[in-house]
């Protein structure tokens, strides 16, 4: 149907910057979706974090916390779980989550196009972590550029040196989730 997303003709037409069909014109025409994310923390207390690139300006790269957009109907949690296991095969359940721990409203650019995404971060503790990443979207295969665990200390100093990790301040956050969550939930708008 022309103007529609599948159709790839209109203005509206989002699917046509490469983002996938859970991204919908917002009241102020920015395509936005609503998303859960993942910290993983490993048994030594190592975050995973996700490395993409943009795939409009190939040279901008960024790290980031495990997660995507939440499918029609699914709830934050719900999406947490699916997108820990399609974009890692790391297995946690529903009632495995902590939080959520942060709540992020994110404004940023990516294929050639401003987005505007609100997430909501979860703490995951696993003792496996060995990566599958059989599960990846076509996007995520074109997109990630490579899935790590790291030592806080490292990701200070690679963030001092010009690395760019989202959220804001994710070494700081993750400190305080390893000694104990508290109960309360962060907000960041970025």
């Amino acid at each position: 149907m022309a103007g529609s997303p599948a159709s790839g003709s209109g203005p509206d037409d989002v699917l046509g910057y490469g983002l996938g069909p859970e991204w919908v014109p917002g009241p102020d025409g920015i395509p936005f979706r609503a998303a859960a994310r993942v910290v993983v923390l490993d048994p030594d207390d190592r975050v995973l974090l996700v490395r993409g690139h943009d795939s409009g300006q190939t040279s901008r790269s960024w790290w980031f916390t495990v997660g995507g957009g939440l499918e029609p109907g699914e709830d934050a949690r719900a999406g947490a779980v699916r997108e820990l296991r399609e974009e890692t095969g790391l297995r946690v359940g529903p009632d495995d989550l902590e939080g959520p721990v942060l709540v992020r409203s994110a404004v940023f650019d990516f294929a050639r196009v401003t987005c505007r995404q609100d997430e909501e971060f979860f703490l995951a503790r696993v003792s496996e972590t060995r990566l599958d990443v059989t599960g990846w979207t076509e996007l995520e295969r074109e997109v990630v550029d490579e899935l790590r665990w790291w030592e806080l200390d490292d990701l200070d100093a690679a963030v001092a040196a010009g690395t760019v990790v989202y959220p804001a301040g994710l070494a700081a956050l993750v400190r305080r989730l390893a000694a104990g969550w508290d109960g309360s939930v962060e907000s960041v708008v970025e």
